[in-house]
């Protein structure tokens, strides 16, 4: 008797959480693609022979360093720092560096498993990876924070290139962090190249680089409606955070004719009923880049609700973008939206709902993006920064939007192809499908190695 997919599935993971003891974040990315390609390799089983899952969820290399920087005050301060280089088969490594307390080898590991397919669904010729550290850039100052990535690029700097690992941006990692990372990394190669992305206009960034994960995701989102003929016009929509994905994907939606309602932070979040509109929407984006204020001080110079410590996902609503962190969807949120009549949920963050809630969504046949295709517009146009530089071209703003929409558009048709099921499509699936295809027919092309 042949074991049912389900026990294979089990052993699968019981063997792999055995390897990697004490990382759920790891094992929950891992499950969520072994759960869909499993039956798929089943059916096509040289991928099993080869035995691509497991080589796909084991890193080619993690890296752990210690990062040694001085404070203003001259002490001296000792952070983790990572890069975990996870697959290369169809292009560099290619991920962001984020710096954050929570930062350790299995949140790492989640996100450059979860970033292999993500860039294998752009269909530009990127791998995955993904590293940090524990070091916080809130509160320090631009010197602490300089002196800190300098000691970190001095080490780093042996593990990336341009044709080898293109790191870029992450959460607490923006345009002042890169342009410290960069120029240590140049000083020390002794060459300008396309080594990280996310990088300024004045020195090789790419137009709609900032805008593109928030943009990408609408667009992503409006492929879904637009397949059953419906439109973001006239649509409300919760958006979570009120970072670069929040605050860009609030913006999009407002080009779209959608009428976004809420905002958030780790304070808590704002409702606006009467919508953030463009002159809102720029008070917000200069009070959380510029001042670095919280969401409560929206709430107060417009006289609209205020709800500490909490989510918006009891806001009743035709759209969600969770746009924060991962995890952020719980069951029973997931379970509030669905029961609000949430139509689509497009995933601007990395994994912001959790398996259970995942499930919630799928089983009420929700238009549901997973993060690895609504989000990959932010790695997409990071692709399309590493070709301006290799070129030494400066595309303009509408031809770089005019390709991110092609990416997304052309990330939804895999999405059906692989996930369409009696008409309707389940997109985990068929982004985890398509995404492992490509990789895995790579892999395979080299031989045991």
């Amino acid at each position: 008797m042949t074991m049912s997919t389900d026990a294979r599935l089990d052993a699968f993971m019981a063997r792999l959480v055995e390897r990697n003891p004490g990382e759920p974040e790891f094992h929950q990315a891992v499950h969520e693609v072994a759960q869909s390609v499993m039956p798929y390799i089943e059916a096509h089983p040289a991928y099993g022979k080869a035995n691509i899952l497991e080589r796909l969820t084991e890193p080619d290399r993690a890296i752990l360093f210690r990062v040694t920087w001085q404070d203003d005050d001259g002490n001296v301060r000792v952070n983790k720092a990572y890069r975990v280089q996870f697959n290369n088969a169809i292009g560099p490594y290619k991920g962001g560096l984020r710096f954050h307390p929570s930062v350790n080898l299995s949140v790492l590991k989640f996100l450059g498993f979860e970033q292999i397919f993500k860039n294998s669904l752009t269909g530009l010729p990127m791998g995955g990876a993904k590293g940090g550290s524990d070091f916080d850039p809130k509160g320090k100052s631009d010197g602490e924070v300089m002196r800190f990535c300098h000691a970190m690029m001095s080490e780093l700097w042996r593990h990336i290139g341009k044709d080898t690992d293109v790191p870029a941006g992450d959460i607490g990692v923006g345009g002042r962090e890169i342009g410290y990372l960069f120029g240590q990394y140049k000083r020390l190669q002794n060459e300008w190249g396309g080594t990280m992305t996310g990088k300024a206009i004045a020195y090789g960034g790419s137009l709609i680089r900032p805008e593109a994960t928030g943009y990408g995701t609408v667009y992503f989102v409006q492929e879904m409606l637009r397949r059953q003929g419906g439109t973001l016009e006239g649509k409300t929509a919760l958006v979570s955070g009120a970072g670069n994905v929040a605050l860009y994907t609030i913006e999009k939606l407002l080009h779209l004719g959608a009428k976004p309602l809420t905002a958030s932070d780790s304070s808590g979040y704002i409702y606006d009923p009467d919508g953030i509109n463009e002159d809102k929407l720029a008070w917000l984006a200069e009070l959380k880049t510029v001042r670095r204020g919280r969401v409560k001080e929206y709430a107060e110079e417009f006289g609209c609700e205020y709800h500490a410590g909490k989510r918006p996902w009891g806001v009743k609503a035709d759209l969600a973008f969770p746009s924060a962190t991962q995890n952020e969807i719980d069951e029973v949120a997931a379970t509030k939206l669905v029961k609000n009549g949430v139509l689509a949920v497009g995933e601007g963050a990395n994994m912001p709902t959790s398996r259970e809630g995942a499930d919630v969504f799928q089983a009420a046949k929700i238009l549901y993006g997973p993060s690895k295709a609504a989000n990959a517009g932010g790695v997409a146009v990071s692709g399309l920064e590493q070709s301006q530089n290799a070129v030494r071209l400066s595309w303009p703003r509408e031809e770089v939007d005019e390709r991110l929409k092609t990416i997304m558009s052309n990330i939804h048709a895999k999405c059906v192809e692989f996930g369409c099921e009696d008409d309707h499509v389940d997109y985990v699936k068929g982004a985890n499908i398509a995404g492992f295809v490509k990789i895995a027919d790579a892999v395979m092309s080299y031989g045991v190695m």
